[in-house]
């Protein structure tokens, strides 16, 4: 979340941003409940001041009506004192769930829009391939080639789930140790992350886990969640921690699966697997200092581009727009691959990666020891390397043949262990 002070002392720019991100905040309030806690714990200073007087006065021998009198004001200060506290209790309380409400400042140059089509595109990769027979959509070459069933998984799990089989299982293992293998090459610690964190994890990355907006899936009878993406816990590793300075920048590569419910997610462009309820995703993960997160940020998106140009899958990157970004983000990228069963052939986002300032590690208590001895909050990055769901998609579309088949990238076979998936005999 942003600073308090920070809200009070920029008040009109926070304001904007709220609106320029077509959210639902009260800055004002925060203002106000700022104000109201700096004067409750100066009352309740006042007050503990005012009791030790009294104290210090009740010292020595007194006059039996004296020191009644001052009995009786010690009694009134106390009360004075435990009415305060509670009021400034739930002042703090107030205070908090109303900046949690606001998002990040977004970057100056982040394109101003509430959807995705006001993205500004900023580079290109590939070229489209131009077929010389009509292309079939990924689900309808997964069925055929026999390596995805989506029937069978509806009637054990329900919509928005799948199987992998045969080479489809290969090729998830396959993108999955492509992707980690240029990670490590990258300096990135690899991981396998848990499945499930607490709420409070949650809340601190910035996710809503409660309410019909939200769009993780919480645990019955436990305070925790089934996680949306390795971030989650990735930045869960760093919450309370004091992070030395020789250690930054740190750089995680967390394998998850991911669980989202994808709540009114429907339409043409979210069948088969680019919206499913449960994935399998390699994220990046970065804690910094302040002055090296923008050139932190550049290199997750160079990452990114390295993957997928690897794949020789066409894509675009795209600036996102402020109603785009999720409140965490100061700053995000996407790509967007090339997908020619999409709606006859358009683009369709496989990865994104944002810088999140100290808006994470503030909720989080994430925090680096400065040359100057201050402990300070860190900032904290975030990248797909590979969402394999969508780039399946991507690959079965872009490299499908006029026989059904489908033929895998160069960089992709040895992981897999073949180089082309035909329709089984």
């Amino acid at each position: 979340m942003l600073d308090y002070r920070f809200i009070a002392e920029n008040l009109d720019a926070v304001k904007a941003n709220i609106k320029n991100r077509f959210m639902n905040a009260d800055a004002d309030a925060v203002v106000r409940l700022f104000h109201k806690r700096t004067e409750l714990t100066t009352a309740i200073q006042n007050a503990q001041q005012r009791r030790n007087a009294n104290a210090a006065a009740m010292k020595g021998n007194l006059p039996g009506d004296r020191r009644a009198a001052l009995i009786e004001e010690g009694k009134k200060i106390k009360d004075e004192i435990a009415a305060l506290e509670n009021e400034l209790l739930a002042a703090e309380s107030a205070l908090e769930t109303e900046t949690r409400k606001i998002p990040n400042m977004a970057h100056p140059d982040a394109p101003i829009g509430k959807e995705d089509k006001s993205n500004l595109e900023v580079a290109h990769f590939g070229t489209i391939r131009q077929f010389d027979f009509p292309p079939k959509d990924h689900v309808t070459l997964g069925q055929k080639l026999d390596i995805i069933d989506f029937d069978t998984a509806t009637k054990v799990s329900g919509p928005k789930f799948y199987y992998l089989k045969n080479e489809g299982v290969f090729l998830e293992l396959g993108l999955v140790r492509y992707a980690l293998d240029i990670l490590q090459k990258h300096g990135f610690t690899p991981f396998i992350t848990p499945d499930i964190a607490r709420t409070e994890i949650l809340e601190g990355i910035g996710f809503n886990p409660r309410g019909d907006e939200s769009n993780v899936y919480s645990l019955s009878g436990e305070d925790a969640c089934l996680v949306g993406t390795a971030e989650i816990t990735l930045g869960g590793w760093h919450a309370d921690t004091i992070i030395a300075r020789e250690k930054l920048p740190a750089r995680m590569a967390g394998l998850s699966h991911c669980f989202r419910r994808e709540a009114g997610a429907a339409g043409q462009f979210s069948k088969g697997l680019y919206r499913v309820h449960q994935f399998t995703k390699l994220e990046m993960f970065v804690c910094c200092v302040p002055e090296e997160s923008d050139a932190e940020h550049e290199k997750l998106r160079k990452i990114e581009e390295e993957i997928f140009c690897g794949l020789e899958i066409p894509f675009r990157v795209v600036d996102t727009c402020t109603g785009d970004l999720g409140a965490p983000a100061y700053r995000k990228w996407d790509l967007e691959a090339w997908m020619p069963g999409r709606n006859g052939g358009e683009y369709g986002e496989v990865t994104s990666t944002s810088n999140c300032t100290d808006y994470q590690a503030r909720r989080l208590k994430a925090r680096y020891k400065d040359a100057d001895g201050k402990n300070k909050f860190v900032y904290m990055l975030n990248g797909t390397a590979i969402a394999v769901s969508r780039a399946i998609v991507a690959l079965l579309e872009n490299f499908q043949q006029a026989d059904g088949s489908v033929v895998l990238p160069n960089v992709l076979a040895p992981y897999c262990g073949f180089s082309s998936i035909r329709k089984k005999k």
